[in-house]
């Protein structure tokens, strides 16, 4: 079964070119995905008093145009499966032709595509947990996949630059751990490619956890086709990979 919202982009949201900013746009799907788990009986409402919530493992979004301040965004998405620990949830996102190419039209026009895995954590052994046989998750499973190639991620020996960041309390969250959004804020922070007017994808896989206080450091690796990063902690373990590729 397919969900449907409508949102209209705020001119907070918004960067320079009047484009939403991609750690914006991640925001708005992981609210999407919330309400839809909330609306099916297992969302964060349902899990917290059980110690347990939900996290974002992998996430890949590709976009054909960004929206711009006011336009009216449509997220349709649905759970493609349950299995093996993870359940993936697919989105297509849609604007109306009329606000994207001035070409006056009612008719929605598809702007990207996005694929995201999720688990779902115990809150007090840190750990994740396989809770999908529960009755709860009865009949949610649409099963279309959108197909979205995966993208290699390696180490950063020797980055083309390295920006510190420490996780403070705007980054958390209240799962108690840093914003899944404030990584990808955090990377375009410290490099921003441009890809205004191009066809634009990121993918970043999460890690491990980083907690409040934490010293991060941010590194970049600019690459012939976008730019790819990896947010490290003091002791050198990677919390979060990701890559922004233009074409």
């Amino acid at each position: 079964m397919k969900y449907n919202y409508e949102y209209e982009i705020k001119y907070q949201e918004v960067d320079g070119e009047k484009k939403l900013r991609l750690f914006n746009l991640e925001n708005y799907l992981l609210e999407v995905a919330g309400t839809v788990a909330d609306e099916l009986g297992f969302g964060i409402a349902k899990l917290h008093p059980m110690g347990l919530t939900w996290i974002l493992t992998r996430l890949s979004v590709e976009m054909y145009e960004l929206p711009t301040h006011c336009q009216k965004v449509r997220f349709e998405t649905w759970i493609e499966s349950n299995a093996h620990m993870l359940s993936t949830r697919d989105f297509r996102i849609y604007a109306k032709p009329s606000e994207v190419s001035g070409q006056p039209s009612e008719a929605w026009q598809l702007i990207g595509v996005c694929k995201s895995v999720w688990a779902v954590l115990d809150l007090e052994k840190r750990e994740i947990v396989n809770i999908f046989d529960d009755p709860m998750f009865e009949g949610c499973v649409d099963g279309e996949m959108i197909e979205m190639s995966r993208v290699r991620m390696t180490t950063i020996p020797e980055p083309t630059g390295c920006v510190p960041h420490k996780i403070v309390y705007s980054d958390i969250d209240y799962n108690g751990h840093c914003n899944s959004c404030r990584y990808l804020q955090a990377m375009t922070d410290a490099y921003l490619p441009d890809y205004y007017g191009k066809k634009v994808r990121v993918d970043i896989n999460y890690q491990k956890e980083a907690m409040p206080g934490d010293n991060m450091q941010t590194l970049y690796l600019l690459t012939p086709d976008g730019v790819q990063y990896q947010l490290k902690n003091e002791h050198g373990e990677t919390s979060c990979s990701a890559k922004i590729t233009i074409q």
